[in-house]
């Protein structure tokens, strides 16, 4: 820039002048060339910004040039001299004819195409990123790729989206360019004429000579580069992304057509027979496309005839190969399983939003649960039947639902008037009776109080909860380590003190894989470790750990089970809860319960008495028990109800007001 700067005030020597005119020829010729070679326009993403250097340099160069041929009596240079005397040859109506063509070949053609594909591009570009963005978001999901991979190309869409932003802009430089070589050169004619008559005393055909000639090569010498950075500019915004060169590329391209080189040779020859034409030559190119296209067929007919042996050798070596089985060995922690009659949901293409839903289930349960949950493998599954999904945890079936594509599940609420006309069917999720109703009665099925809901919603309703319910299977130690690293950013003290020093990643798993496995959130990480901090000199019993940290998250559990601040609870008997801590045994692989079956199923009989009761009352059944009872109660009846909430009276704020609804008694 600073040269550049100096160019435009200083006055330059001719054989500088010289040197610089082949220079700014020579970095037009590389530009023009390294834009065919790339393979991808980001390989010359600096592009945009060059172009505004080069622009620049030769205006400047045009600038200096001027003032060589206005105050040197018209001599700028040999370089000027000769593109002057080259194209005009003693004509100057010829020399200031091939000027302005070359000059609007540039501008109208070029310049304004190669801008016009610019902005096209960069608005494409910008429509397409939602698109793409959720293409690889799509493909993560589905395991097609991972973190790494994902976060390059959301990379590499940026780049696109900004290289092609700035070429649109920059192509104004080019046509700016165009039009400021136009005005220069009919300054310096008019100057010219003026200073050789007026000034110099000439007559004015020796003034027309001089400096007509002089601005005529100094024109060329401008546009000429100009030209060759518009068309390098053309072939970047034009070209698509491809792991070829544009030389490769057209090569490749030619060669795998010979019929249309073959008909090319034909056609000439019967236009060579419109009377007056130069047959002779017209038949000898003729004749060299059709030879050249018959030896392009036979080249690609020996290269299939190789390539399909070389298919049969590559099968029949995989055949005598011994079966690799490790691929089938690998397990994917969740896959959603589908027919193909569900299939149309799962396609972006044919509008289906199913895989933008699994995205959502991801962010949903890191905030909710705070688990980062594994990528969940879509696929379809001839076996299953057309309308039916499949969800697996670790390859074993969890669950099985069946919807139907075309019709809405309607669910019956309190407030339903009159029931509506529907396939009975029952709801995968929570097992409530609905119905399947045709879209078109959807109005009226929710006029009548109905819920209704779509089948993509069901089905990502129904992969939620599993995640939930299962998240604490899902929990691995890799998964465990990202938490502590996470943790590790913002508070590294507690981190250092607590992992590895008092606790494994294994330990913690167990912890936290305890706390999910009952609805507890494990976003709080900071408390977590904190309190493993605490008790980590007094026990490394991971089941009373647990419980030390529950009772550290007891805000978060009362907000979670008792959002109102009103419980409406089950307590247990004093004679029960003594029954439970003098029945509980530790041994070396913890604290078992040893209860007669008889005591149990009175327990269980009791229990379910009271649940029923509350939920005729429409009251979410809550039990609290001491801390003691609390662990070993929750083993007993997580065999009838896993999903009740167990809590401690320590897990309770004190704002929360605690109604009994029930005693269990023995």
């Amino acid at each position: 820039m600073l040269a550049i700067i100096a160019i435009l005030i200083v006055p330059i020597p001719t054989a500088l002048m010289d040197f610089l005119l082949i220079l700014n020829i020579a970095l037009s010729i590389m530009v023009l060339l390294f834009s065919l070679y790339v393979k991808d326009p980001l390989e010359f993403s600096v592009l945009p910004t060059l172009l505004l250097f080069i622009t620049l340099f030769r205006l400047a160069l045009n600038l200096a040039t001027t003032k060589l041929i206005l105050g040197n009596e018209g001599y700028a240079g040999e370089v000027v001299s000769v593109f002057g005397s080259v194209v005009i040859r003693g004509n100057y109506v010829v020399g200031i004819i091939s000027f302005i063509i070359i000059l609007i070949v540039q501008f109208m053609v070029i310049t304004k195409g190669a801008e016009r594909v610019a902005e096209v591009a960069a608005r494409f570009t910008l429509d397409a990123m939602p698109g793409k963005q959720m293409a690889i978001d799509a493909d993560l999901n589905s395991g097609f790729i991972d973190e790494n991979m994902a976060r390059m190309r959301r990379e590499k869409i940026q780049l696109e989206a900004d290289f092609h932003g700035s070429m649109d802009g920059a192509s104004k430089f080019i046509k700016g360019d165009a039009i400021a070589g136009l005005l220069i050169t009919f300054i310096n004619v008019i100057a010219g004429l003026i200073i050789g008559v007026a000034q110099l005393n000439m007559a004015f055909g020796d003034a027309a000579e001089v400096f007509v000639n002089a601005t005529i090569g100094d024109g060329l010498v401008s546009q000429i580069p100009a030209l060759l950075v518009s068309v390098a500019a053309g072939i970047i915004v034009t070209r698509s992304g491809n792991e070829m060169s544009f030389g490769t590329e057209l090569a490749g391209q030619i060669v795998g057509q010979p019929a249309a080189v073959i008909m090319a040779g034909v056609l000439i020859i019967a236009v060579s027979l419109i009377p007056g034409l130069p047959t002779a030559i017209m038949w000898i190119i003729a004749a060299a496309l059709m030879i050249i296209g018959y030896f392009l067929y036979n080249r690609l007919k020996k290269e299939a005839v190789v390539e399909e042996k070389a298919e049969e050798e590559v099968s029949a070596e995989e055949k005598r190969k011994p079966e690799s089985v490790t691929a089938l060995l690998q397990v994917d922690p969740i896959e959603l399983e589908f027919g193909y009659g569900i299939v149309p949901m799962v396609d972006v293409s044919q509008g289906g939003d199913l895989l933008d839903r699994v995205v959502m289930i991801r962010r949903q349960c890191a905030l909710d649960l705070g688990i980062i949950v594994p990528a969940i493998r879509l696929r379809d599954n001839i076996q299953l039947s057309t309308n039916a999904y499949s969800i697996k945890i670790k390859g074993v079936e969890i669950a099985r639902g069946e919807v139907m594509a075309d019709h809405l599940l309607a669910l019956s609420t309190t407030e339903v008037e009159e029931e509506i006309y529907g396939i009975p069917t029952v709801e995968p999720t929570f097992g409530l009776p609905a119905l399947w109703i045709p879209k078109s009665d959807r109005e009226e099925a929710e006029i009548m109080g109905y819920s209704t809901v779509d089948p993509p919603s069901v089905i990502a309703t129904h992969l939620t909860e599993i995640i939930k319910r299962y998240g604490h299977e899902l929990l691995n130690r890799q998964q465990v380590q990202t938490l502590i690293e996470n943790l590790s950013k913002s508070q590294p003290a507690l981190v250092e003190e607590v992992v590895p020093k008092l606790f494994s990643l294994g330990e913690i798993q167990k912890i936290l894989s305890n706390l999910l496995s009952e609805n507890i959130p494990i976003r709080d990480m900071a408390t977590i470790i904190e309190a493993l901090g605490d008790y980590g000199n007094l026990t490394r019993d991971t089941d009373l750990l647990t419980e030390y940290v529950r009772q550290s998250l007891r805000r978060s559990i009362s907000k979670r089970f008792i959002p109102d601040d009103v419980a409406y609870a089950i307590t247990l008997d004093p004679t029960l809860e003594q029954l439970i801590i003098d029945s509980t045994k530790q041994s070396e692989h913890g604290a078992y319960l040893a209860i007669e079956p008889v005591q149990i199923h009175t327990i269980f009989d009791k229990l379910k008495q009271i649940i029923e009761n509350m939920k005729n009352k429409g009251r979410t059944p809550i039990i609290l028990t001491s801390p003691l009872v609390r662990r070993q109660f929750r083993k007993i009846i997580e065999q009838i109800s896993p999903e009740l909430a167990v809590l401690s009276f320590n897990e309770i704020e004190t704002n929360v007001e605690v109604y009994s609804e029930g005693v269990v008694k023995i």
